[in-house]
């Protein structure tokens, strides 16, 4: 008989990436990974089995349920993969809140504590909350485990996530939470492979991606994190915005006379590279244009993430080292170099071929810090994760 399979889900706001882990020993093992594309008409899932790839079409169309795209893709990998074996399923859950500090089976309780955050995380929450319920649906039985994006953040000081607002506000839970955080826990733990000199020190890894936050850790834990109380906050991204003036968003209101409901479009859909540029959200489009707002565009991005990385470092009280990952830190040099060249001042440096080679370490051996290229699994941590919460019996032979 074949092992257990494991199949994970990592929903964000326009696709869905899967991962397929046989579960033998202790740590799972991947077989595969996949992606729904929401955002083609008809669907398009693609999967990747080492060196393999296929791709079809769904005939399933995008509902409030997701009931007949997550049974036909399903359905799908049961030809690729022993998906008759599977015995869980994990989730990526972007907000915990305070209520969760780890992974955790999901009951009805928990069902509807991670409902109750889609307030909190408008874009992905409501994604992770679809899934959950679609296998509920398909396989009643079939155990499903939350891994957190905030969770990790949870060793951060009162200090660092407090705003400075009335006290009461910070204990109903206005407070900064953090993102991206089961990237940084891979990172954290991949570090003592890569660059074990260094990984027990001051690090900010850059998650830069069409989400894009900082984090800075110190021994593998996070101290602090440029994403807040929601994901708008920190640099900018691909369509947000990134950190800003709360005082616009009342002058958008009361003199523009704009709805909540337009100004929360503006800043999830309609602004950050594809805002200032007016071009594209995908750095690499801008790259490639000559355009003056599309320079201004990568200009502000890179000026803000070195802006962000030196206000972190002043928490950890010093910098040892940069890691860049993600789709945008582990593929374009060019936003790399731009970044650093910012940092100079922190005693910054890279090795241009090393960096355009997109190597692991891209800083020549004289450096002060470290600069690092490492990419990120999230959908590993999220199997690990759920094997720490559940194991299955093991088949007999």
């Amino acid at each position: 008989m074949s092992d257990p399979v494991l199949l994970t889900f990592n929903p964000g706001s326009s696709t869905i990436k899967l991962g397929f882990f046989a579960i033998t020993g202790e740590t799972p093992r991947r077989l595969g990974a996949g992606v729904i594309d929401l955002r083609r008409q008809p669907l398009l899932l693609e999967v990747t089995e080492g060196y393999a790839s296929a791709k079809t079409q769904l005939k399933a169309a995008v509902s409030d349920d997701l009931h007949e795209v997550i049974e036909e893709t399903l359905a799908w990998l049961a030809h690729h993969f022993s998906v008759s074996a599977l015995a869980a399923v994990g989730h990526r859950v972007v907000h915990g809140g305070d209520l969760f500090a780890g992974p955790q089976e999901i009951s009805d309780e928990t069902l509807v504590a991670i409902e109750g955050l889609v307030p909190l995380a408008p874009l992905h929450q409501p994604q992770s909350v679809r899934l959950i319920k679609a296998v509920r649906h398909l396989r009643p039985g079939l155990p499903q485990i939350a891994s957190f994006d905030t969770a990790f953040h949870r060793s951060q000081s009162d200090l660092v996530r407090r705003f400075a607002l009335p006290r009461s506000l910070f204990d109903e839970g206005i407070k900064r939470y953090g993102f991206h955080g089961l990237s940084y826990k891979y990172i954290a733990a991949r570090m003592r492979e890569a660059a074990p000199d260094i990984a027990g020190r001051r690090i900010v890894v850059a998650h830069l991606g069409s989400g894009a936050s900082l984090c800075g850790l110190e021994g593998g834990i996070s101290r602090d994190t440029s994403m807040s109380f929601s994901t708008l906050d920190g640099i900018p991204m691909a369509t947000r915005c990134g950190a800003l003036d709360p005082g616009v968003l009342i002058h958008l209101m009361k003199q523009r006379g704009l709805s909540i409901e337009a100004v929360e479009d503006m800043l999830y859909h309609r602004s950050g590279l594809l805002g200032v540029s007016g071009i594209s959200a995908d750095s690499r489009d801008l790259i490639d244009n000559e355009a003056t707002s599309a320079r201004e565009a990568l200009d502000l991005f890179a000026f803000r993430i070195a802006r962000e990385t030196a206000a972190i470092a002043n928490t950890l009280g010093g910098l040892d080292g940069i890691v860049f990952t993600a789709g945008i830190g582990e593929h374009q040099p060019q936003i790399r170099e731009a970044v650093c060249a910012h940092l100079s001042w922190l005693g910054v440096v890279i090795d241009p071929v090393a960096n355009t080679a997109n190597e692991t370490r891209i800083e020549p051996p004289d450096a002060k810090v470290a600069v690092l290229v490492i990419a990120t699994d999230e959908e590993q941590v999220i199997a690990e994760e759920a094997c720490s919460i559940f194991q299955p019996a093991k088949p007999s032979r």
